[in-house]
């Protein structure tokens, strides 16, 4: 998504740092994982942020590197605002379904379509595990089979795939402690014979939960992508004018106001 750490401000400092349970729950299905996921941290995990995104691009054939800077609005469940023209008006935006192209400050474009990044990262902790479990099986997630493993050195349920040596197809991977999302795997959109390898990393405390400072994006070998946070907010004020398609500069925007 639109998606390095330099603060956490506006009070979540102050706030408690989250803690892992004392125990290790078995799991044996995906939907039991996004409900532990859930539990873990309900009525807790904060509901808005704001953050500033270096954003790094390498196109997949190769090519030279792209550096720029995003402005990221957030609003759980289901709605993310991506500013990548600031200044011009442009964008894009999440809003539970649909995808919303910004062009000018003017919708030019939408479309049926969900960041299943924001579902896994941010949406399973706002809305019942039931309904991220649907939305995952519409996108093309299995919720078995569920295996253990091991992923930077700390141990991470599996969801998905058909064994340890199977990093292609559809998975999900949490770890088991925090029980924060760290790992997609699926084809590559562009070419199927390809894997997409998207990672959350660098997690670090945020209010009541936790946020990834650094996102990477991967076809086979080639890292495409890496997105570093900074002027990390939570729950700060946001209109929820600012998720309206059609009303892109009606809501005064927090980047701007510095």
């Amino acid at each position: 998504m639109g998606l390095a750490f330099a603060a956490v401000a506006s009070g979540a400092c102050a706030r408690a740092r989250p803690t892992p349970a004392p125990a290790e729950v078995r799991i044996t299905s995906g939907e039991q994982l996004l409900g532990a996921m859930h539990d873990r941290y309900a009525g807790k995990w904060y509901r808005t942020m704001t953050f500033r995104q270096t954003t790094t691009q390498v196109p997949p054939q190769g090519g030279a590197e792209r550096k720029s800077t995003w402005y990221e609005t957030m609003m759980l469940p289901g709605r993310l605002r991506i500013d990548t023209d600031l200044e011009r008006g442009g964008g894009t935006l999440y809003a539970n379904d649909s995808t919303y192209l910004i062009l000018n400050n003017a919708l030019r474009r939408s479309f049926a379509g969900r960041n299943p990044l924001l579902v896994l990262g941010f949406d399973v902790y706002g809305q019942p595990a039931t309904r991220t479990a649907a939305i995952l099986k519409d996108l093309g997630f299995p919720m078995s089979p569920v295996r253990d493993g091991v992923w930077e050195g700390r141990p991470v349920w599996i969801v998905g795939g058909s064994g340890a040596t199977d990093l292609h197809s559809p998975q999900i991977w949490v770890d088991k402690e925090r029980l924060v999302f760290v790992r997609l795997l699926q084809p590559f959109v562009g070419d199927t014979t390809k894997t997409s390898d998207i990672r959350f990393t660098d997690y670090r405390p945020a209010g009541n939960g936790w946020v990834a400072a650094r996102v990477e994006a991967y076809v086979g070998d080639q890292r495409t992508l890496v997105e570093e946070y900074s002027d990390i907010r939570v729950d700060p004020p946001v209109s929820e004018t600012m998720f309206d398609p059609r009303k892109w500069n009606a809501a005064p925007h927090w980047a701007k106001s510095k």
